[in-house]
């Protein structure tokens, strides 16, 4: 079974999982980040190259602010918790969303994360933070535009390649696979642009349920699939790969 190079996760379910057992739901993110860290070392002992994780969307702050404050605690426990390991395993970390305005600890924060890895080449991870495809793809119009603008770009010269070179995620292959627990069935504005072709899987579970054998079986499912890519003749994933 040929493994997918670029397997891109939304964690989803958090706060239900609590609900369900009459907890918080800062519970159920406590649960979640442990369910990432299962994850991590999953996907690198089954040899998958690329993992993104949505870890918090540009749409998140809306919620209460107790509720964000949570999560943005959780983020800094679990780097400065796990950046060392990740670190002695060979995995380097990137982080992808909208950094201005963003609190100077976390800032920090995520970039002692990207320089301490910068060199390690075992595994990459992919960190969605402050993360909203639609947001990521006009800052990249923007780019492009302000190009234009200066005369030193034709608009008749833009193309699909330099839009994605444009974008938060350059030089990061397209998801080849795109997975998301808690049964919604909807990309909730994570990787518009990248996902054109990815396969979807959606399962079920809540995240913090999330198992090994979750990804294992995700992966067989990939396996199975017959890739085309706006074309006619089909290609399993195996050969895509």
């Amino acid at each position: 079974m040929t493994t997918p190079a670029h397997v891109a996760i939304i964690m989803d379910g958090n706060g239900r999982w609590a609900k369900a057992r009459g907890l918080p739901r800062l519970a159920g993110h406590r649960a979640g980040v442990e369910a990432l860290r299962q994850a991590v070392r999953a996907a690198g002992d089954m040899g998958i190259q690329w993992l993104t994780v949505y870890a918090f969307s540009s749409e998140n702050w809306s919620r209460p602010k107790s509720e964000v404050n949570d999560l943005l605690g959780l983020l800094k426990l679990f780097i400065r918790r796990d950046l060392a390991e990740l670190h002695q395993n060979g995995v380097k970390v990137r982080v992808i969303g909208e950094r201005h305005g963003l609190q100077r600890d976390i800032l920090l924060l995520l970039e002692e994360a990207e320089t301490l890895t910068a060199r390690n080449t075992a595994m990459n991870l992919v960190i969605a933070f402050n993360y909203g495809g639609r947001d990521e793809i006009v800052r990249a119009m923007r780019k492009i535009a302000a190009q234009a603008a200066t005369g030193s770009l034709s608009p008749e010269a833009i193309t699909q390649e330099m839009v994605s070179a444009a974008l938060d995620t350059r030089d990061i292959p397209d998801p080849d696979l795109v997975i998301r627990t808690s049964g919604e069935i909807r990309l909730s504005n994570f990787l518009l642009w990248q996902a054109a072709y990815s396969e979807l899987i959606f399962l079920p579970c809540f995240w913090p349920d999330f198992t090994r054998e979750h990804l294992a079986d995700a992966l067989r499912q990939y396996a199975l699939r017959e890739r085309r890519f706006g074309g006619l003749a089909a290609r399993s994933a195996a050969s895509s790969a």
